[in-house]
């Protein structure tokens, strides 16, 4: 009864400290993860815009989530059982040679081709752990840019080139994870033998020893016991060190990210201009990709509340300009100044605050109406909000939807290309800032949105300092200055009716424009 009882105690503490060991690491495991995801998160904000130029959103989404999260769960299954095994590794180490020294060194010898031929698997399969990763975050990134294109890639009928091209990369994703698991996998039984093979030491060598009188057959007895404990730890970490490979692969994908170049210190700079005037200065900017040269030698002076309207053929470098203004990238060589003083010396976040920014491409959240509108401003009142709807000719729309402002934007709500571009008009209205950037902001809406729009965004260019890219040129006739840009260069500036009148580039580009 006694024994029993001992018995039961004993299988309770077991599972006790199982329980124990599995909450201490799933805490400690999340808790990594949560900072995990939290670095990364940071780090996006610091890394320079040429990276996301560079690298697919599928990739860093895949860092992200899916590599974290394997990570999480590596760590959550192997080390725990590793620990333990290790613990029992020492433990029956000890004893074995508080018990025969000779015998202990034997099975030593055995394990010790165990621990070999586990490093020279590892040292052959970590490749194809590593590989798996790659080609899982190129998977990732295939995956998501052929579904934000599903519309195109339907249209042009090349289903029949997707999946051939999405079959060769799950091929190469599955050879590499399956090498990795095959190789990964062969360890276990590799270990399984070399416990049978210490059983084998541990019995000859004692048999050997009994013969000469030097130990009793109790302590073979005892030994075979130690070399089962002794040599079972070694599936186990077999097995954990397989999960540990993943668990590497998917942290080295990690830290390459984490040790990407960041965005330059800026301790010391201006917050920039208390009150803004919204004078802008280009002096000799100069400006190039690794690959390319994009801005030669731009320089122009704008004077505030002035309109500006860059225009030229795809290619010359007008969105350019405007991320260096925005210092989204950061110039080679020359000045931009903003009220005199360079965009340089201040922080970029002061910089971004002086602008709100209409882009072709539209972006929306998924979130109500209103939150769409005042995205990361406060003190909107509704009334304000109104206000600036019906002047981007928005508000019917609004009103049409079940919930009006309250509408939360998701898949189920229907909102076009267009309303979405009106949407972000509206969105930069209500952000207030003093200077503005429009980015072909109307290329999306018919034309007679766009005189709605065209009326709207010359309320909002009113006393601003704005930038308008445009290549319908019917559209900013009434600039105060248009730039005439090419091949990275202002070849033409003036007015419309100037410019017109020189009868140069501008002229050309306008009249090829209406030539039907």
């Amino acid at each position: 009864a006694a024994g029993i009882q001992v018995g039961i105690c004993g299988e309770a503490a077991r599972r006790h400290r199982g329980t124990v060991e599995h909450y201490i690491m799933a805490t400690v495991t999340l808790e990594l993860s949560k900072d995990m995801r939290s670095d990364l998160s940071k780090k996006i904000n610091r890394v320079p815009m040429k990276y996301f130029h560079s690298v697919p959103f599928g990739d860093i989404l895949s860092r992200v989530t899916n590599d974290v999260s394997t990570l999480q769960q590596a760590l959550a299954n192997s080390l725990p059982s590793m620990i333990s095994a290790a613990a029992q590794f020492i433990g029956c180490l000890v004893m074995m040679f508080v018990t025969e020294w000779r015998m202990a060194l034997a099975a030593i010898a055995v394990t010790l081709l165990g621990f070999l031929i586990m490093a020279l698997v590892m040292l052959r399969s970590q490749k194809y752990f590593a590989a798996r990763q790659e080609n899982l975050s190129t998977l990732n990134g295939y995956i998501e840019e052929m579904y934000s294109g599903h519309d195109v890639v339907r249209i042009s009928r090349a289903n029949r080139k997707i999946k051939k091209t999405f079959g060769g990369m799950n091929g190469t994703l599955y050879n590499a994870d399956w090498r990795s698991q095959f190789l990964s996998g062969v360890m276990q039984p590799l270990m399984t033998i070399v416990g049978n093979l210490g059983y084998v030491v541990v019995c000859v060598l004692g048999s050997a020893l009994v013969m000469n009188g030097e130990i009793s057959f109790g302590v073979i007895v005892a030994f075979i016991l130690y070399v089962r404990l002794f040599t079972s730890p070694l599936s186990t970490l077999a097995q954990g060190m397989t999960q540990m490979q993943t668990a590497a692969a998917a942290g080295d994908h990690i830290f390459d990210f984490l040790q990407e170049e960041e965005l330059p210190e800026e301790t010391g700079k201006k917050e920039g201009p208390s009150v803004v005037r919204g004078e802008v200065e280009f002096e000799h900017v100069r400006f190039s990709y690794p690959d390319k040269i994009i801005i030669k030698d731009f320089s122009a002076h704008i004077q505030p509340g002035q309109k500006v309207a860059i225009v030229g053929p795809t290619g010359a470098g007008k969105t350019t300009m405007v991320n260096l203004l925005m210092r989204f990238y950061e110039i080679n060589s020359g000045s931009i100044k903003i009220d005199g003083i360079p965009t340089s010396e201040m922080t970029r976040e002061s910089v971004h605050n002086l602008f709100s920014m209409v882009l072709q491409d539209t972006w929306m959240f998924e979130g109500t109406v209103r939150e769409n509108l005042v995205y990361n401003k406060t003190g909107v009142s509704d009334e304000e909000l109104e206000k600036a709807c019906r002047a981007c000719g928005i508000y019917h729309f609004i009103e049409t939807l079940p919930n009006g402002f309250d509408t939360v934007l998701d898949d189920s709500v229907a909102v076009s290309a267009g309303q979405k571009q009106l949407l972000t008009i509206t969105r930069a209205m209500v952000q207030d800032n003093p200077m503005l950037i429009l980015d072909e902001a109307t290329s999306s809406v018919d034309t007679r949105t766009e005189l709605i729009t065209q009326r709207a965004m010359d309320q909002l260019t009113e006393h601003r300092t704005s930038f308008v890219i445009a290549h319908r040129l019917s559209t900013i006739k009434n600039a105060d200055l248009i730039l005439v840009m090419k091949d990275g260069d202002i070849i033409e500036q003036g007015t419309h009716d100037s410019l017109l009148a020189q009868g140069g580039f501008y002229a050309d580009l306008y009249n090829s424009q209406f030539a039907g």
